[in-house]
């Protein structure tokens, strides 16, 4: 589908004018960055000698950088660990001016740190450090309070829940942020993961990808079959009385809908460099446009767009609406 420069610049113009809440999963991106010139004596594996390492925004963290690159007011809430790589993750936010009124530190819990081992570009392993159990009662007051408080001092627009399945979310807050925002005409979107897949009842825009459609509705369900995935989204929707669905197809592209249709979009060809982040990009880009009122298919055909472009870049990179906009 094309279209029109003077229509996506158009919306692009009404994200500056945007202030969005992010609430979610937070976590660092560590890379361990080296080379492997042999092998352990003690197991067969290789040793890498450790030349740099370099530590990211990751999770809800860098679905806030990928809607502060496409200009909005970005406002992030979450809940980390009051220890070192705490510190770092807020240093982080600082590096790249985000707000750190939302961030909420814990004893009781360890900041989420995904550490990759790379050597010549190869990744050779990962070490996570976590702790996913659910937020205690206690600090989920405090975290609710906190977020409508943030919604009323900025005015916001748009409420963007990121689950990672890390505890942040859990079933009575997604409830509580839901309602609060359904009573103050607020747009909610959603990225999903398993866990609480079944608990966003009411959200404006809920976006999985295949495989956690899949995994939602425990069903294996087939990306060539496009005329049963617009029928099983049907039922999704009326079953869990969200506005739209937008499910991720990977390179069949996406299938968007709400009650009254379903449209799918194809993908549209490129060179692929690495996938990652291409879903923090899309939530970003596709929650701004129903802010601004885009359509459906427009919706589906900017987001589709900004999701290939970010595939054709090395790592996890926001993208500019400069860069956005040059595509049309």
């Amino acid at each position: 589908m094309k279209i029109e420069r003077s229509v996506a610049e158009k919306y692009f113009n009404e994200f500056n004018k945007k202030k969005v809440l992010i609430v979610g999963d937070v976590m660092v991106d560590s890379y361990l960055l080296g080379k492997v010139n042999r092998i352990s004596p003690e197991a067969p594996i290789p040793i890498v000698s450790v030349k740099e390492q370099d530590y990211r925004l990751g999770g809800a963290a860098n679905v806030a950088l990928n809607v502060s690159a496409l200009g909005a007011e970005t406002i992030l809430c979450s809940v980390i660990g009051d220890d070192e790589k705490g510190l770092v993750f807020e240093s982080l936010l600082q590096k790249h001016n985000l707000k750190s009124d939302g961030i909420i530190k814990t004893k009781n819990r360890r900041t989420t740190v995904k550490t990759r081992i790379i050597s010549q570009g190869q990744h050779l392993l990962r070490v996570d450090e976590e702790d996913s159990h659910h937020l205690e009662e206690s600090v989920q007051i405090i975290l609710f309070e906190r977020i409508q408080k943030l919604i009323d001092l900025y005015k916001i627009d748009v409420i963007i829940m990121e689950d990672y399945d890390k505890g942040v979310l859990t079933p009575k807050l997604i409830e509580q942020i839901t309602n609060l925002a359904n009573s103050k005409s607020l747009i909610t979107s959603v990225d999903p993961k398993k866990n609480n897949f079944n608990n966003y009842f009411g959200v404006s825009l809920f976006k999985p990808n295949l495989k956690e459609f899949s995994e939602g509705l425990k069903s294996e369900v087939d990306k060539n079959d496009i005329s049963k995935l617009k029928v099983l989204a049907t039922e999704f929707i009326h079953k869990t009385g969200i506005g739209i669905i937008m499910i991720t197809l990977s390179e069949k592209g996406i299938l968007i809908g709400d009650k009254n249709q379903m449209i799918h979009l194809p993908a549209y060809v490129r060179d692929i460099a690495d996938v990652s982040g291409a879903g923090d990009t899309v939530i970003s880009v596709a929650s701004l446009l129903l802010a601004s009122k885009a359509t459906l298919t427009d919706i589906a055909a900017i987001a589709n767009t900004a999701g290939g472009l970010v595939c054709e870049k090395t790592g996890v990179v926001p993208i500019k609406t400069n860069e956005l906009l040059a595509e049309f």
